[in-house]
């Protein structure tokens, strides 16, 4: 059964390839993803690796964890499961009050 690391800290430089290059070194690597910015097409400084089986895996973070790669110190370790968050609403008023651009307050200028 495969395993999946987190890798962080990683080089901006590092990508795919040069991670699994790295990583094939503790065992059989199985996937390699660098993960990038959606906006700016840049690394965002983490990635997960998929070793073949535990032992790689426990081998990959003796190795690696807390050694230097592509010259930046990373963190290696067992990746956990994504957690459940709450749905992100985009239409609810940030500052109260109705949606007609007065803050929520009701002006009357009958009086």
């Amino acid at each position: 059964m495969s395993k999946k690391l987190y890798v962080g800290g990683l080089s901006y430089s590092t990508n795919d390839d040069g991670l699994r290059d790295s990583f094939s070194q503790a065992g059989e690597v199985i996937s390699a993803t660098v993960m990038m910015d959606k906006m700016t097409g840049r690394s965002r400084g983490f990635g997960f690796v998929e070793m073949a089986d535990e032992e790689a895996m426990n081998r990959a973070i003796e190795m690696f964890d807390g050694k230097e790669l592509d010259g930046r110190t990373v963190r290696v370790n067992e990746a956990r499961p994504l957690e459940d968050r709450p749905a992100r609403t985009f239409n609810k008023p940030r500052f109260g009050g109705d949606r007609g651009g007065n803050g929520g307050f009701r002006r009357s200028y009958d009086n």
